[in-house]
């Protein structure tokens, strides 16, 4: 069972030295078998693919152990392309003492329910992954609308597999998240302007209230107790396209969001959020939407910056380098096992994308290093509204009461129910 960062010793420790619990996103793989219009790593892009070697990655493992980092991350490409070999690195990681240990997938494996032998062969996936000591694993979808996803993916009936194949892992004590890809077609055809469309701010935000609302409901009847949304992975240009070093970056429009769609979208996630968290187990963070979307209006800069490079980096599969994170392709930081995490620049300033798998952990410990530095002005530097503070106290209670989202335990409706409509809508004077 994962346990509350905030009891363990080493973490406290560390933010008084002004670091945060590391974090280590980890591309096992470029190999991919799913044709997501959004990747660049989909299976019909031509190009060189790598995979890494798994020595190497426990000599990656062990350098993160011995630099304190407590979360761990594999991604592709598609990992679970390498199941056997992703279970036992996690294993590895364990008992090299990192605490949280997570992974994805694309759903290729739940295609085919139909075929005999389809439950037996879910059952061995699951006692596979629930075997090993993984705390997260999550389950891409795209949409709302499940033609719309499986189009996208190219994978034909794979939501019917999930809804089927849920039922087995929860049994062996293991509870996947549904994992959205905010995208134009969450909720389905026809919500959503295109990219290039004349922009309104209020039917935007509405557009896509209906959207999380959807996708929200859908989710929950296809049988999941957890779920997250990965923010719009879009490049503005192409020179940005030429310095991500993580492929699932893109600027095609189903992802592409101006910043003032982001703003509208981001206030959507914000409202729809309570309606829901006391059914689901909703791993977004609404101070980070807070946060985040006064940013993308211009405002409270410098505010919030991510931890990228300072505690947080991204590892690529085809030189198994070290960066700050998957945006900041350019700045490679050379071989993990060889960093000096004391010698980085803990006081750099980026904000240059807004991907939640960094930008949600940096602000939702901006506050505590704040108060370690000096506890008399911490709660002036939040941002001057009541929004903020209120929405951050009230994720780390709600984050314990999912039991920080760790995948072995059954959700607890007792608990939740406190924060039925706990929280209001949106308040006008956030802006």
């Amino acid at each position: 069972m994962v346990r509350s960062p905030f009891r363990s010793l080493a973490h406290w420790r560390r933010l008084l030295r002004g670091r945060v619990p590391g974090q280590v996103v980890v591309q096992f793989t470029t190999r991919c078998n799913a044709s997501c219009a959004q990747c660049g790593m989909r299976v019909t892009h031509a190009g060189q693919r790598f995979t890494m070697n798994v020595q190497q990655v426990r000599r990656l493992i062990d350098a993160m152990a011995e630099r304190g980092v407590a979360s761990l991350s594999f991604t592709g490409g598609e990992p679970l392309l390498y199941a056997s070999e992703i279970a036992d690195l996690a294993g590895y990681a364990a008992r090299a003492g990192i605490s949280y240990i997570r992974t994805g997938t694309n759903g290729f494996m739940f295609q085919h329910h139909e075929q005999p032998g389809f439950s037996d062969r879910m059952a061995r996936l699951a006692d596979e992954l629930a075997a090993s000591p993984l705390n997260a694993f999550w389950i891409s979808l795209d949409s709302a609308d499940p033609a719309v996803h499986e189009a996208n993916r190219g994978l034909s009936g794979m939501v019917e597999g999930v809804r089927k194949a849920l039922p087995l892992f929860h049994e062996r004590g293991l509870y996947p998240a549904a994992n959205l890809g905010i995208n134009r077609l969450a909720g389905g055809p026809g919500l959503v302007p295109g990219p290039d469309d004349p922009f309104d701010a209020e039917a935007f935000r509405r557009a896509f209230t209906r959207v999380f609302e959807r996708f929200y409901s859908f989710v929950e009847e296809l049988g999941f107790t957890t779920v997250n949304a990965c923010y719009p992975m879009s490049l503005e240009s192409d020179a940005d396209s030429e310095l991500a070093v993580y492929g699932a970056a893109s600027r095609e429009g189903l992802i592409r969001f101006r910043p003032e769609e982001k703003a509208a979208m981001f206030r959507a996630l914000y409202d729809v959020i309570p309606r829901f968290r006391h059914r689901l187990r909703i791993f977004t963070p609404r101070s980070a939407l807070l946060a985040l979307m006064r940013q993308q209006v211009g405002l409270d800069r410098g505010l919030f910056p991510c931890r990228g490079g300072i505690d947080f980096f991204f590892v690529d599969a085809q030189g198994m380098n070290t960066y700050p994170c998957g945006y900041r392709g350019s700045e490679s930081l050379g071989k993990f096992w060889d960093l000096d995490l004391d010698a980085l620049d803990a006081h750099r300033v980026c904000e240059q994308c807004d991907w939640e798998c960094f930008r949600d952990p940096s602000i939702l410990l901006k506050p505590l290093l704040d108060f370690r530095r000096n506890p008399f002005t911490a709660v002036s530097k939040l941002p001057r509204h009541k929004g903020f503070r209120k929405a951050w106290r009230e994720d780390l209670r709600y984050y314990a009461a999912c039991d920080w989202f760790d995948a072995r335990t059954a959700p607890d409706y007792g608990g939740l129910a406190s924060f039925a409509l706990r929280s209001g809508r949106f308040s006008p004077f956030f802006f």
